[in-house]
């Protein structure tokens, strides 16, 4: 079961882990992999307001089962990015003039917000499986736009970067 504790040490975890993956490289051909994951944010960002779409109707079972695709499209998501930044070598934006500032604008944002979400969705999903609801839906509201521009923002800085892999 989900704990405060373990959402706690998942939370610190993962940016850590990624931060380790950008100081060593492993051997390995995975400079596919952002071509598949990058579909996944698609998807999650499509799948997060259908979610909400759900509960608004009243079908609890249909939302709690888009939310955990959603989160396993995103764990998923995790480990292909953090294989491809341990075996890949950073790939530089060649963009000029406004492109480049909304370019870090989108990735900065991006970055510090998705540190930001995971234990937020965590969280929401917590108290969601503890019958919670008030409060689950109290922070789902905020965890929601948070996810859904993490996934979007994912995809912007995949589609800005793509002519440069």
């Amino acid at each position: 079961m989900l704990t405060k504790r373990t959402i706690n040490i998942i939370s610190i975890a993962i940016p850590l882990l990624i931060l380790a993956m950008f100081q060593v490289k492993f051997e390995g051909d995975f400079d596919y992999l952002p071509h598949i994951y990058a579909p996944l944010n698609a998807l999650t960002a499509l799948l997060l307001p259908i979610a909400i779409f759900q509960i608004k109707k009243g079908n609890r079972k249909a939302h709690e089962y888009i939310i955990k695709t959603a989160i396993g499209l995103s764990v998923i998501f995790l480990g292909m990015y953090l294989i491809y930044h341990a075996t890949s070598e950073e790939t530089k934006f060649g963009g000029e003039g406004i492109m480049r500032y909304v370019y870090f604008f989108t990735l900065i944002t991006h970055i510090l917000l998705s540190i930001v979400v995971v234990p937020m969705v965590l969280h929401s999903y917590f108290r969601a499986a503890t019958e919670q609801f008030k409060k689950h839906k109290k922070l789902g509201k905020i965890t929601f736009l948070v996810w859904e521009y993490v996934a979007i923002s994912g995809v912007m800085v995949y589609l800005m970067i793509k002519p440069y892999y």
